[in-house]
């Protein structure tokens, strides 16, 4: 009976510290984030952006920590991952639904966006232009400071403008349905 007790005691202890003995990593210092372009609040989305949002922080950001004329992952962390409902028109090339790699690069008039056909990489640090499904350039505008990047939909005719806007940059891309 004490053996059986004593064997009790140990699985328990042996459990307990296995439980208490999980770390958790502090806060994403970049949080994960969604954005939807739906026809309406209750509405089923077209479009859905998951991308990580960082922060200024006192940075300098384009032409530097986001360098001009070179592949940033738009965003920070894993790379930006767009998912199209439908296909839809990204200037003249017909994308066709599916989710893809958001890349762009960034310049001081221009950013060309690129959709990737490579899923769940970590950065642009294996981004492959051979895997590129479409490419368009925006122009680059100026806007009121954002301390955190950030990518939202308006709704135009007969389809939606994805903003993206950090620091003074402000880029739109057009959607069509």
């Amino acid at each position: 009976m004490k053996k059986s007790i004593l064997l009790v005691a140990i699985m328990l202890i042996g459990t307990l510290s296995t439980v208490n003995a999980q770390k958790f990593a502090g806060l994403q210092k970049s949080p994960t984030d969604i954005s939807y372009a739906k026809k309406d609040r209750s509405a089923k989305p077209e479009i859905k952006v998951v991308y990580s949002r960082p922060q200024k922080k006192g940075r300098q950001i384009f032409g530097n920590l986001a360098a001009y004329d070179k592949v940033w992952r738009t965003g920070a962390d894993e790379a930006t991952e767009i998912k199209f409902f439908q296909d839809v028109k990204m200037g003249d090339k017909t994308v066709k639904a599916g989710t893809y790699s958001l890349f762009t690069i960034p310049g001081e008039k221009e950013w060309t966006i690129i959709l990737n056909s490579d899923l769940d990489s970590w950065g642009a640090y294996t981004y492959d232009e051979s895997k590129d499904v479409a490419r368009i350039k925006v122009p680059a505008a100026s806007g009121e400071e954002l301390e955190v990047f950030s990518i939202a939909f308006k709704k135009v005719d007969k389809g939606y403008h994805m903003v993206m806007g950090w620091d003074k940059a402000r880029v739109e891309v057009p959607f069509y349905l």
